[in-house]
């Protein structure tokens, strides 16, 4: 495919960074977004200064405001929106897709109250002959941005097309793996978003490094049963979009849901914890729907479990924190 051109819908951090990634090697990409207002600014100053400043954009990338022209000049869209939008934006993109377009997943969350994968959000909308693939792994926006290297997983149920797309994506900075295991690959996207939470409610009561370890390698147990009563490949939770994701949210500062825990550690209350943070933050809206998955497949996972109690039972943190350790066998 010598026109080979991409649409990345969603223009938060991630969704730009992944465009801004994706442009770097000399092809087109358009990045589209739903607020007409923040595109319209992001067109005049060629950077997103709300959620990625000081990050020009690469000459190849262009800001479409027509959500019909965006998916009309691609044959490749990726979407990373939060999960809560995402049944929407699949709903608004499907008259103007095409049969033959890839559509690839870049958003880390499930369909909420129901609790299902994406991928069947998918295949329900736009029906099971859609040739989808999940992107996941270690990539915080502003380290993808400036192009630190960074390895991800793309996903896709042919190895081939997922090859040849992977081929078309990466680039001096990105690496990309190919893999078969698209449940497996959406369940860690999922999980550590909570681990993570967790992990930074750890470090707000100071507990040490021994017990975020600890919590961590717990969160890895939980990530490794849910994902394997419901399908997925066991090896695919020992790689970047398993233990590499995890570990990256779970101790960088860039971490929304890290920074989230901290918060609530330090006395802050939800909505406050919410608004400091300044962004979506996935653990928080998936945590009732993880608990759907866990009680529908009778798996035991205290960590989702005691941070569910301490964000909706009110549940003291510390108490919380130590149950974990006290679940364990």
């Amino acid at each position: 495919m010598s026109n080979f051109s991409i649409t990345v819908i969603g223009a938060g951090a991630y969704g730009t960074a992944l465009a801004v990634s994706f442009s770097k090697k000399n092809r087109k990409v358009f990045l589209w977004g739903r607020n007409k207002k923040h595109m319209q600014s992001l067109k005049k100053d060629r950077c997103n200064k709300k959620f990625l400043p000081k990050i020009n954009f690469p000459n190849d990338l262009k800001i479409e405001i027509s959500l019909k022209k965006a998916i009309k000049y691609s044959n490749t869209i990726v979407i990373a929106v939060p999960s809560i939008g995402f049944k929407n934006i699949l709903i608004k993109i499907q008259p103007f897709l095409n049969k033959n377009v890839f559509l690839i997943c870049g958003t880390k969350g499930l369909e909420p109250r129901t609790g299902r994968l994406l991928q069947e959000v998918v295949y329900d909308i736009l029906g099971r002959e859609t040739c989808l693939s999940i992107i996941s792994g270690p990539s915080f926006a502003r380290y993808l941005a400036i192009g630190l290297p960074t390895s991800m997983v793309l996903a896709n149920n042919c190895i081939k097309t997922c090859k040849f797309l992977a081929n078309k994506l990466k680039n001096k900075f990105l690496n990309i793996y190919s893999i078969s295991d698209l449940v497996g690959v959406q369940i860690g996207g999922v999980i550590k978003n909570v681990i993570a939470i967790a992990s930074g409610m750890s470090d707000g009561i100071q507990m040490g490094p021994n017990a975020k370890t600890a919590i961590i390698t717990y969160g890895l147990e939980e990530m490794y049963k849910l994902g394997k009563v419901m399908g997925a490949n066991e090896y695919t939770f020992m790689g970047m979009s398993g233990v590499g994701d995890l570990v990256l949210t779970c101790t960088d500062d860039e971490s929304r849901n890290r920074k989230f825990g901290i918060l609530l550690a330090q006395g802050y209350s939800i909505e406050n914890a919410k608004s400091k943070v300044g962004c979506i933050i996935e653990g928080y809206n998936n945590i009732k729907e993880i608990l759907i998955l866990s009680c529908k497949h009778k798996i035991n996972m205290p960590i989702i479990k005691q941070v569910y109690k301490i964000l909706y039972m009110h549940q003291p943190v510390k108490k919380s924190i130590l149950n974990i350790f006290l679940n364990k066998k």
